[in-house]
């Protein structure tokens, strides 16, 4: 599975930015897609996930600020940050969960800024 991400950016806080990722070949029936992030010194973490059923799952601190949706035939997952603070600045990666047996794949990653 090869992911490929965009979207990332330089962003006022209070702004917004919109992040893609597309998955291609080897393309699992039961999966999950999301984002994970990772800022400077710290440990990558979840950001948000759904599965290609439609459950989701989010961070507590993007919680009614991001939306993640995914379009499951084209696979590709969607990550929507309104209402961006400073401390969401980190390099965002696409993820890629094959359900079941539990393999991931990763995207390449984004920089994600956010200037107060």
């Amino acid at each position: 599975v090869q992911l490929q991400a965009s979207g990332g950016g330089l962003v006022q806080s209070g702004g917004s930015l919109r992040l893609s990722c597309a998955a291609s070949g080897n393309i699992f029936s039961v999966n999950a897609m999301g984002w994970f992030r990772q800022a400077p010194g710290k440990q990558r973490e979840l950001v948000a996930a759904m599965t290609n059923g439609g459950s989701t799952n989010y961070a507590d601190s993007v919680k009614g600020r991001f939306t993640i949706s995914r379009d499951n035939n084209k696979n590709t997952v969607y990550l929507q940050m309104d209402s961006l603070k400073p401390e969401d600045t980190a390099v965002y990666y696409c993820n890629y969960h094959r359900m079941i047996v539990g393999s991931d794949y990763w995207g390449q990653g984004t920089l994600v800024t956010v200037s107060s």
